[in-house]
């Protein structure tokens, strides 16, 4: 006799609202795609007040990616034949005791619980009765490079709370949950441009995500990551944070002098589509977030060389046209995530694989969305390419804002088989 299985399955690529889908005997997928929620424009999240909770010391924004160039996908299974909670991360097994991650699943599970006693008796789309003391199988891949800077722990947790939500038949604002996850998760949960509103109850009911515009109010705008490295970061975020929380006056100055100003002002750019302004703040605010790291004690070192020649090659471009066409802003990571208008992409991505020569190896230097091939002015090339770094670059992934997790109906997505087990692993 076939197990009895309740599936779900999101991809994520940055957040929005999931696509309803119903509990059934066959495997069903949900995907979310990356956050980025794969990245804090600015202002960066600059620690936390409370880190159990993971309530911010000031409010931040970002945008989240399309999930058809980087996305997060997510399948988790309820069955009476599971003996213990499980999880795997890119096929391999991952530690499902973690407290993130339990907190998420704790909140969701009571949530569950509150709302089968709220129902009388439950309408024909109900989970059954004793799903609720089922067990849990979740597998999760990420088709861009995990904790390297570019908001993987973001991404996973939308993901995961937008699966199990929908798994459990959870609803409402989803934001809190995937919060205590990882704080930007919050902001992945919606699609487009999201700040996180750090709130001021010491509870964080009002620590939540907003959406500021969606990913359809600026169709010309175009994001291009620079994937400098896939290695993992020796210093990682959430621990580089409690550091500058306890050392770094710069970042107490921030939460306090400069961050609320620069939201308001990165809100309005955003919402009236006024790129130079929007550009030359998110620089700012990046190196703002990067000398907080090194105000820290022992300071952190995110950027590495090659961050330091992608800055300057944004600045050379931009001052040969004389006006502000393109935007850098990094992570807690050395790649770096350039922001700039459809009319310029062509011209700045020969540009770059001219600066960054791609080694001959057979990768694809080129990902996600179609550039044409430029020819840019012989006066630009030799103003602003300056002694190129072969390979320093491993790859260039062009995308645009996107939206929030999307249920998925295509059974090829599901990383789960029939039987619970990751179909990776076989």
């Amino acid at each position: 006799m076939a197990p009895e299985h309740l599936y779900k399955t999101f991809m994520a690529a940055v957040p929005s609202s999931a696509l309803p889908c119903r509990f059934s005997d066959l495997p069903g997928v949900l995907r979310l795609p990356p956050v980025q929620a794969v990245f804090s424009l600015f202002p960066h999240p600059g620690g936390k007040r409370d880190e159990k909770l993971i309530l911010p010391i000031n409010s931040s924004l970002s945008v989240t990616l399309h999930q058809d160039q980087l996305k997060t996908t997510t399948t988790a299974a309820l069955s009476r034949d599971f003996t213990q909670d499980r999880l795997w991360l890119n096929g391999e097994p991952s530690d499902i005791e973690h407290p993130r991650l339990q907190s998420c699943l704790r909140e969701i599970r009571r949530l569950a619980r509150k709302r089968r006693g709220e129902s009388s008796g439950g309408g024909e789309g109900d989970p059954p009765p004793l799903s609720q003391g089922y067990k849990v199988h979740i597998a999760s891949e990420n088709n861009f490079p995990t904790a390297a800077g570019l908001a993987s722990s973001a991404a996973g947790y939308a993901c995961l709370v937008s699966t199990l939500a929908r798994l459990y038949g959870v609803e409402g604002d989803l934001s809190e949950i995937a919060r205590q996850g990882s704080g930007s998760a919050c902001r992945s949960m919606f699609g487009g441009f999201v700040q996180w509103v750090m709130g001021d109850e010491a509870d964080g009911k009002d620590s939540l995500a907003q959406q500021v515009v969606p990913e359809t109010h600026w169709p010309e705008l175009r994001i291009v990551i620079l994937v400098v490295s896939a290695e993992k970061k020796l210093v990682g975020s959430t621990a580089g944070m409690q550091d500058s929380v306890k050392t770094s006056l710069l970042l107490k100055h921030r939460a306090k002098a400069v961050v609320p100003e620069r939201m308001a002002q990165m809100i309005h750019h955003i919402q009236q589509r006024d790129f130079e302004a929007f550009a030359q703040l998110t620089m700012k605010e990046s190196n703002q977030f990067h000398a907080t790291c090194l105000d820290t004690f022992p300071p952190i070192f995110y950027l590495n060389d090659v961050s330091k020649q992608v800055i300057a090659l944004v600045h050379r471009f931009n001052a040969h046209h004389e006006k502000t066409k393109v935007a850098y802003t990094f992570d807690a990571g050395p790649n770096a995530v350039l922001f700039l208008l459809d009319e310029t992409l062509e011209e700045f991505v020969e540009v770059v694989k001219r600066s960054f020569p791609p080694k001959d190896n057979g990768g694809q230097f080129l990902k996600g969305l179609p550039v044409k091939a430029a020819s840019p002015p012989e006066d630009l090339l030799t103003e602003v390419v300056r002694d190129p770094i072969p390979g320093a670059i491993r790859y260039l992934l062009i995308t645009k804002p996107g939206p929030g997790p999307a249920a998925v109906e295509d059974g090829s997505c599901h990383l789960l088989g029939a039987d619970g087990m990751p179909r990776s692993s076989r």
